[in-house]
């Protein structure tokens, strides 16, 4: 692919992935947590579904693959945004972002161990920056809670739906993938909601453009090409770019919520941007078995 056309797309999905925080905070005026995470994804996937069955993509044809795109949705979806909900009932949203953004790590650590992806000390010290630039860039505290686990469960969630995602995927279209996923995670988020919360919804216009921004622009766009990303780039590196997506968090906290711009996101911005080019350089790394998990 093109690396420019590759850029433009990873500074889409990263800004749609970080101005959802601010978005979804919106949305907490109108709706409980998990329900609006659940509403948000049912949706997004049975548009998606639908749009993938008009256009006639190709589906599925065995129960191991609907069983395979179950799983990645489990962890993708069900796993991610339910643990970062459940962690901030105890934990800000910044030190949630904190952990959940550690998945770049931890999707390295996991390549390493599972596909036996080797990256060189370099590659190594650009994913340890990429996160110092992710803790400046959210504000450099955190406080051990029950929220603090869940947080970092999230983070184990989304490394290892990006491996299966990278492992798995490349036998389905994207987007029928991307609509599959979204709607089992988001169905079993409705599950969550009614076990975890006292589910709550007051139905507005304004709660009815955030759930459609939400649903269209932050769901169906962002996880299409995240996961076009992922199909066209080693899932370790790729994931470097991961690091964008809190940084356009505070930015767009401090546009649409009027949150202060401090200047200890800059300091956080240029590590973010050093860690993503050491990691995403023409560095020496080899591959020491096939790059597959059977099923």
């Amino acid at each position: 692919m093109n690396k420019y056309i590759f850029g433009l797309l990873v500074i889409i999905t990263t800004a749609l992935m970080g101005s959802s925080f601010a978005i979804g905070k919106m949305g907490l005026v109108y709706s409980s947590p998990l329900l609006l995470a659940a509403f948000r994804f049912s949706l997004a996937g049975v548009i998606m579904a639908l749009i993938v069955r008009i256009l006639k993509r190709p589906h599925p044809k065995t129960t191991n693959s609907w069983i395979m795109i179950f799983i990645i949705g489990f962890f993708q979806t069900t796993g991610v945004m339910g643990c970062i909900f459940m962690s901030l009932r105890t934990i800000t949203a910044g030190e949630s972002s904190i952990l959940t953004f550690l998945n770049p790590l931890l999707v390295v650590v996991i390549s390493t161990l599972v596909l036996k992806i080797k990256y060189n000390n370099i590659q190594w010290l650009g994913v340890i920056l990429g996160f110092v630039g992710v803790f400046i860039t959210m504000g450099s505290h955190l406080e051990l809670r029950i929220g603090t686990l869940f947080g970092f469960v999230s983070a184990i969630s989304w490394a290892v739906g990006t491996i299966l995602a990278k492992t798995w995927g490349q036998q389905f279209d994207t987007w029928v993938l991307s609509a599959y996923q979204m709607l089992f995670g988001g169905l079993v988020l409705f599950g969550c909601s009614f076990l975890f919360e006292n589910p709550a919804l007051i139905f507005t216009f304004n709660f009815l453009f955030i759930l459609s921004w939400l649903v269209i622009m932050s769901s169906i766009v962002q996880f299409a090409v995240w996961y076009y990303l992922l199909q066209k780039g080693d899932p370790g590196r790729t994931s470097a770019y991961l690091f964008l997506a809190p940084f356009f968090g505070v930015v767009s906290g401090w546009l649409i919520l009027g949150e202060r711009l401090e200047s200890y996101i800059i300091l956080g911005g240029l590590f973010i941007v050093g860690g993503i080019i050491l990691v995403n350089g023409n560095f020496y790394r080899t591959r020491s078995v096939k790059d597959d998990i059977t099923f």
